[in-house]
């Protein structure tokens, strides 16, 4: 005989404050769990969303990042020519030569310097980046000490305004733009002339090449005729798994810092789902020796209580998905450790993450209620009876 599963939920319902108390702490873990994963996922996705699959990224070799790298303006020309590359329909390749540099600015309400990458691109760089919208005022004009700006940047820093002027490499850079990076990471950066970056700076190089294939399917095309020519010393890789790879540094420590915190207040909510459950026992101890007498198995009654401990953590891990879900509706901004700036981004909830909270919470309902069940199912018929 199976034990209804009305029984269970009319004794969740009788002790609703003792429910409500132990779900709630479940679901403070759930939610805290949930929002590593999603802070995670947030930052993946505005990264990898930086890159587009038609295009490949060219740095010096053996760099990690564009701050690092440096391509000589021969070796940008060598790239242009090369056949696997796309052309406009003017027939001028669709190659962006491009500087990376960082800039202190102070953000809104702190009177601190933090990082901002500026970059410097051709015209044909602002093209290869469909997803980027101008959203106020202009874009730079060529040839002028003139930038535009991103959202993030616009909305976090001071004197990053439409209209105002901010001071760089002994310039004054007018700002005659926002625009919007379509949730990438270049939300997070400023944009200007290359030739006019390169003189302030006094780069007389690049940072990166950008390039459009005429095909994906021409990337080990490409990539083995830089290789192959001595003169270009070289790195290819498409744009989408380069700004992967600038995230895993970052990730891992969100990663591994919100496991922890998750373990530790796992524990407690562990130790509170088994105190509910042995309080659970005790108080039907009677209701336990009538069921065995009725002729439950042991089994039944292991089941049930450990099922209602699972009831209890599904609980808990409905309502902190719930709260982790309006975490979507804010922004964080942290030091991004490949680049050294300022990146902002957002949490971003998967099916998948619903999924492992889900299962977290279980397997916390099954860890918390296991000996409480094992305990109430090993309870004699007599010895039960009499105790209640």
């Amino acid at each position: 005989m199976k034990i209804p599963f009305s029984y269970i939920l009319r004794n969740l319902w009788t002790r609703r404050l003792t429910t409500v108390l132990t779900a709630g702490g479940m679901a403070l873990v759930v939610f805290v769990f949930a929002a590593v994963l999603m802070l995670d996922a947030g930052l993946r996705k505005t990264l990898v969303a930086t890159g587009s699959a038609d295009n490949v990224i060219l740095l010096r070799q053996g760099v990690q990042t564009e701050i690092q790298s440096g391509v000589s303006r021969e070796q940008a020309a060598l790239v242009e020519t090369n056949p696997a590359v796309a052309r406009d329909q003017r027939g001028e390749p669709m190659v962006s030569k491009e500087i990376v540099v960082l800039i202190g600015a102070p953000k809104k309400g702190d009177t601190k310097p933090q990082n901002v990458i500026v970059r410097g691109l051709t015209v044909a760089g602002i093209s290869l980046r469909p997803q980027v919208k101008l959203i106020e005022g202009r874009w730079y004009q060529p040839g002028a000490s003139e930038i535009v700006v991103g959202r993030s940047v616009n909305n976090g820093f001071e004197g990053m305004e439409l209209g105002q002027s901010t001071r760089f490499a002994g310039r004054d850079w007018r700002i005659v733009g926002v625009f919007d990076g379509g949730a990438s990471g270049f939300d997070s950066e400023a944009w200007g002339d290359v030739e006019q970056l390169g003189q302030a700076f006094r780069r007389f190089g690049y940072s990166s090449v950008i390039a459009r294939m005429t095909d994906r399917a021409q990337y080990e095309r490409l990539k083995a005729d830089i290789e192959a020519d001595v003169r270009l010393k070289l790195d290819v890789k498409i744009e989408p798994l380069f700004y992967e790879e600038q995230s895993k540094a970052l990730s891992t420590f969100l990663s591994i810092l919100g496991l922890a915190l998750s373990l530790i207040f796992s524990i407690g909510a562990i130790i509170g789902a088994a105190i509910t459950m042995y309080a659970a026992v005790s108080n039907r101890i009677g209701e336990i020796g009538t069921l065995r007498a009725l002729g439950f198995r042991r089994a039944s009654i292991l089941s049930a209580f450990l099922l209602e401990s699972m009831l209890l953590a599904l609980l808990g891990g409905a309502v902190g998905l719930a709260f982790a879900s309006f975490l979507q509706f804010f922004t964080v901004s942290t030091l991004n450790f490949a680049s050294f700036s300022q990146l902002s981004f957002g949490f971003h909830l998967t099916p998948a993450i619903v999924l492992q909270s889900t299962i977290f919470s279980l397997v916390m309902g099954v860890i918390g209620g296991f000996l409480p069940s094992v305990r109430a199912a090993r309870m004699e018929i007599v010895d039960a009876l009499r105790a209640g």
